[in-house]
């Protein structure tokens, strides 16, 4: 019986899945899963270097704030709306053409968005449709992208390939903003939009090759129920039995709520107050420091091997996020304030990736996409939540305060989760000795 999650198959104090570590770096040895990642990290990459061209154009034709808020919101909203009803596909189709479908709707964006540009025709109302309907592609991509991990590597070798998969994906978060700004300049938006277009084929023309479905290793795709756009709480339900798995989704949450995305739509403003020389270079390197952090914790996860997936380690990395956020609100040294977005960066990609691997492991096969749906709509869909706890708050008492105030709030509730889940996991135990 594990000791994490008390399911009898689980063997105890072995992690999550009690079974011998795999080698360091195992999923890039597998020769499905490797250029997966790469069409991952190409493909979030191409996500990215949208935002760069079309955010710049659209205060350069509009100069509206309000649009720059929806902008956000309609990125994590659909997240928060629709990823358990997109897990629910996944469950019952082929993971392959989903994930295709949402990369096709990606470049349909992008070409749109170059044609209103190159004819002028581009307005409030048609941005407004794009930029919803870039982010509902991202949601159909979350759950049908897991899976797919899953059935690459099987159980032994998740915690891996869900790390490299959270690496892969920084290190596209990390140099979209620099390839996007180098389109921009050198070619123009109408043509580096189009180029951008490019990166998101790898991935899609990679998944007419492999014979991997999402479901291959639980014996092929079984017709399941249908998941309405209503059932998050009724799936919230069937899992409430497991407090690991809760834990696990309420730790999400947290980040993704009280921090989220407005660490760095935020960043100019501390830029300014923290710079050390131009406020614009000072700018760059901790937009750098922030997605170089996800990049160096998914490296030295894989490389050391001594984190296991375990509510533990969920709940420590959590906390240093967390901690990490408020100093770097209260420091007034440039310095210290890279050093802890770096340090950031590697506690929130191990409490990420973390969640994620358990959430995985523990779900039942036949309904692992509508967990992983709920788990999305906590830790994607939540974050457009950040912007009322920095950025609203942030108006009224300055960013500084409001981030600092988040982040505290983070490291409480982050308490009181582990205590929940780690709590449960004990009286669970004790019931079953003295049964």
């Amino acid at each position: 019986m594990c000791s994490a999650c008390g399911v009898p198959t689980h063997q105890p104090d072995s992690g999550v899945t009690g079974t011998a570590a795999p080698r360091k770096f195992a999923a890039l040895y597998n020769k499905d899963c490797r250029p997966y990642l790469i069409g991952t990290g190409l493909a979030m990459m191409a996500d990215n270097i949208e935002h760069v061209i079309t955010y710049w154009v659209l205060w350069e034709k509009f100069q509206s704030p309000a649009l720059t808020g929806f902008e956000v919101i309609s990125h994590w909203v659909p997240f928060l709306l629709f990823s358990v009803y997109f897990g629910g596909l996944a469950d019952r189709h082929d993971c392959r053409r989903i994930i295709q479908a949402a990369q096709a709707l990606f470049m349909a964006v992008s070409v749109a968005w170059g044609v209103l540009i190159v004819t002028d025709t581009l307005e409030v109302w048609s941005a407004c449709v794009l930029l919803i309907l870039h982010g509902c592609a991202g949601a159909i991509w979350g759950p049908g992208e897991q899976l797919m991990l899953h059935d690459f590597v099987g159980p032994a070798e998740l915690p891996s390939a869900v790390r490299l998969n959270a690496t892969f994906r920084s290190l596209g978060i990390l140099f979209g903003p620099v390839v996007g700004s180098a389109l921009l300049l050198g070619l123009g938006p109408v043509a580096g939009i189009f180029v951008n277009v490019a990166f998101y084929l790898p991935l899609t023309v990679f998944l007419f090759r492999t014979k991997f479905t999402g479901h291959t290793r639980d014996g092929g795709i079984i017709r399941r129920p249908r998941v309405g756009l209503m059932d998050s709480v009724r799936v919230m339900k069937d899992i409430s039995g497991n407090p690991t798995m809760v834990g696990m989704i309420i730790l999400a949450g947290l980040g993704a709520f009280f921090v989220g995305a407005s660490m760095q739509s935020s960043m100019p403003i501390f830029a300014q107050d923290l710079g050390a020389g131009s406020a614009g270079t000072a700018y760059g390197v901790l937009l750098f420091a922030n997605g170089a952090g996800g990049v160096i914790g998914g490296i030295l996860l894989e490389a050391t091997g001594k984190i296991k997936p375990s509510v533990s380690a969920a709940v420590i990395s959590t906390a240093i996020y967390g901690v990490s956020s408020l100093f770097f609100a209260m420091t007034a040294s440039y310095p210290i304030a890279v050093a802890l977005l770096v340090i950031g960066g590697v506690a929130n990609l191990a409490s990420m990736s973390i969640g994620q691997t358990v959430v995985q492991l523990l779900a039942k096969p036949e309904e692992r996409g509508r967990v992983i749906g709920v788990y999305s709509v906590s830790a994607n869909g939540l974050r457009a939540g950040s912007g009322f706890t920095v950025g609203l708050l942030g108006a009224a008492v300055g960013v500084h305060w409001s981030l600092g105030i988040s982040a505290a709030a983070l490291t409480v509730g982050t308490g009181i989760a582990g205590w929940y889940s780690l709590g449960s996991r004990r009286a669970r135990q004790l019931h079953q000795v003295t049964d």
